[in-house]
């Protein structure tokens, strides 16, 4: 499951992601319908459904600032906002990576897309690893 942060929405993210992802792709906002859910509040919200991916471009309230946990996996991207559209195709180019390649291999990390390249950390170290985006 890929879980779009709310900023997201209106760049028709959801359609393109689900154009060549297989599984749900949703907003945040639908695990929890009805309320307000609040950065603070996304971590324990991701660890209420199955090995969700979370996708952001708000960056500076998870990078390195939420714990890695085994059962969720966030991605940050550094775009501005102009440039959401672009999220897509970069985040088909991360799972590509042999690190983020498959939904068990994802989880645990908290990765930060930026420049040409992925920085991650994970649940089981705090060392930063740096992945070439080809």
């Amino acid at each position: 499951m890929i879980v779009l942060d709310e900023q997201l929405q209106g760049v028709g993210l959801d359609t393109a992601i689900a154009r060549w992802y297989r599984g749900r792709v949703c907003y945040v906002g639908a695990l929890r319908p009805g309320s307000v859910v609040k950065d603070e509040g996304i971590p324990h919200l991701l660890r209420t459904v199955r090995q969700p991916t979370f996708v952001t471009q708000d960056w500076a309230d998870f990078w390195q600032r939420v714990p890695p946990h085994p059962e969720f996996c966030v991605v940050c991207f550094t775009l501005p906002s102009g440039r959401a559209h672009a999220i897509a195709p970069l985040l088909r180019r991360v799972f590509r990576l042999p690190a983020f390649q498959t939904r068990v291999a994802r989880m645990g990390k908290i990765a930060r897309v930026s420049g040409g390249q992925v920085i991650y950390y994970q649940a089981r170290d705090r060392q930063l690893y740096v992945l070439p985006l080809l």
